[in-house]
């Protein structure tokens, strides 16, 4: 059996930002691979560079130098249309703040990355409405997004970042503004996208959180400092 290519492969991943005569070196040579359907957590404190290292992997930012993998694409030589057309369709995001639509039902939130992907208009609705099923929101399609509660609002970005049927889900910090029992019900949820063999890397700073990862990269001063796979160093 053949080994199964990495969906993401980074090599010597630089970042650095210039302001005036200042540099700020954010990401510093970091190299790791992640294969289909792992889920990984990327940890570290304030300032470690994990942030950084999130949009770069998002096609939101570009490094300095090195060299980022995506299905094999250099994502460092892509247009400005090749990388939005990445982050419209290989890429599902969920972000802190949720970015939904506050006055818009959890329905229409969830159909509106369709629209931007050209779905036919008469299937938006039947695939919103398996995605919100799958996150446990049936029953709220027609709740207007500042008329849920902050982890259900959570649950109705995740269903909007898989509509799209991407290759990756990338979480920044998905539990940050919820409260802790609202934050393991979204564990399980991205615990059973896992299973079903989706691909998720997630940015997070709380080790109770990122213990739900099947594999941990910790970063500190923009290095990787640790690598782990189920409590074990990776080899």
């Amino acid at each position: 059996m053949t080994n199964p290519k990495p969906i993401i492969q980074v090599d010597h991943l630089t970042k650095i930002y210039r302001n005036d005569s200042v540099e700020t070196l954010a990401v510093s040579d970091v190299s790791f691979k992640v294969f289909p359907g792992e889920f990984v957590a990327i940890m570290g404190p304030s300032g470690s560079g994990k942030s950084t290292l999130m949009h770069i992997l998002g096609a939101l930012d570009l490094p300095t130098s090195g060299r980022y993998l995506l299905n094999s694409q250099n994502v460092g030589l892509l247009s400005e249309d090749e990388l939005a057309d990445i982050r419209n369709r290989q890429i599902g995001f969920i972000f802190q703040a949720y970015n939904l639509l506050p006055r818009t039902t959890a329905l229409k939130n969830v159909m509106l990355p369709m629209a931007y992907a050209g779905i036919d208009p008469r299937k938006r609705e039947e695939i919103a409405r398996h995605y919100l099923d799958l996150v446990g929101l049936s029953d709220r399609l027609d709740h207007t997004s500042n008329q849920l509660s902050g982890g259900q609002q959570q649950r109705v970005a995740i269903a909007r970042s898989l509509v799209n049927d991407p290759s990756i889900l990338l979480a920044d910090e998905p539990t940050g503004n919820i409260a802790s029992a609202q934050a393991e019900e979204i564990m399980k949820i991205f615990k059973k996208l896992h299973f079903q063999g989706r691909t998720i890397i997630m940015i997070t700073h709380e080790p109770d959180i990122a213990k739900h990862a099947s594999r941990v990269i910790t970063m500190r001063d923009g290095k990787i400092v640790s690598d782990h796979l189920n409590g074990r160093k990776k080899p």
